[in-house]
């Protein structure tokens, strides 16, 4: 056979050595697998390096913001305090010697106050004289009393025979109040009407509630019915009738200490509070 002369099992041997043939007849050709590319594992080995970056990028990110978030919580807790820290001041009470007008003391008859504090409120209105005769108040305290052993809170005129009126005094108003049935007279040097100065005014009429101006002004803390020095009479027991000065008092076992004048000489003599009374 010549070199030209070509058989099919030439053609088998060189398709068996270079690839591989198909049922038709074609060849095929095997090419390396894209992992045993020397390119495809550049590619791969730049692409781990890029996601490297990317992964540190994230993880800096990442522990950049909780410094971030505790610094807005801290602005966020210090404003929160000074918020809570922050008081707005209280109101301050409006003294009753500020109101329009002065104070005046007016003596009415004995056991008649309420009625001239009634007559004068009449007058007040019946003349017009509302801008010039404000109010009147019979000033009250709370006293502490002991009655059948047990100790109670009454109310009581603080000034019996008194009442405070606050007005504008001019001659009209000076003769309306003086001429109300029930009331004696001003009280002043003189016979002229002297008003009263702010701590007396503060002193004798404790704040009341907006709007009740009208009523009777007391004092918030009770006092004793009896004080240290004040005479008394004993109404029951051996010392009955006799009279003394009280040199003690015990409020927690409701007695009282009073100097008795026995066969001319001054005893202490141990009392309960429901056997004495005032003169």
């Amino acid at each position: 056979m010549s070199n030209t002369d070509i058989t099919p099992d030439d053609l088998t041997e060189a398709a068996s050595a270079s690839g591989s043939i198909d049922d038709a007849g074609e060849s095929t050709v095997e090419t390396p697998a894209p992992d045993e590319s020397p390119v495809a594992e550049e590619l791969a080995a730049a692409e781990e390096v890029v996601i490297d970056e990317v992964s540190v990028a994230e993880e800096n990110t990442v522990e950049a913001d909780p410094v971030g978030e505790a610094e807005a919580e801290v602005e966020a807790d210090v404003v929160g305090e000074d918020e809570l820290f922050v008081e707005e001041p209280a109101p301050r009470p409006r003294s009753p010697f500020d109101r329009p007008g002065r104070w005046y003391v007016v003596h009415t008859q004995s056991g008649h106050e309420k009625k001239a504090q009634q007559n004068l409120a009449a007058r007040t209105a019946s003349m017009n004289m509302e801008e010039r005769i404000y109010e009147s108040v019979i000033p009250m305290e709370d006293v502490v009393e002991f009655k059948n052993g047990k100790k109670v809170v009454v109310q009581k005129k603080m000034f019996p025979g008194y009442l405070l009126v606050r007005a504008e005094l001019d001659d009209d108003a000076w003769y309306v109040v003086r001429n109300t049935p029930s009331v004696v007279n001003f009280v002043g040097s003189g016979g002229k009407p002297a008003p009263l100065p702010r701590r007396e005014v503060e002193n004798f009429l404790a704040e009341k509630e907006e709007g009740s101006e009208a009523t009777p002004a007391k004092r918030t803390k009770a006092r004793l019915e009896y004080e240290m020095g004040e005479t008394v009479r004993v109404k029951e027991g051996p010392f009955a009738d006799f009279s003394g000065e009280i040199v003690e008092i015990n409020e927690d076992q409701l007695k009282v200490k009073v100097l008795v004048n026995i066969f001319g000489r001054e005893t202490p003599v141990e009392l309960e509070f429901s056997q004495i009374a005032r003169l």
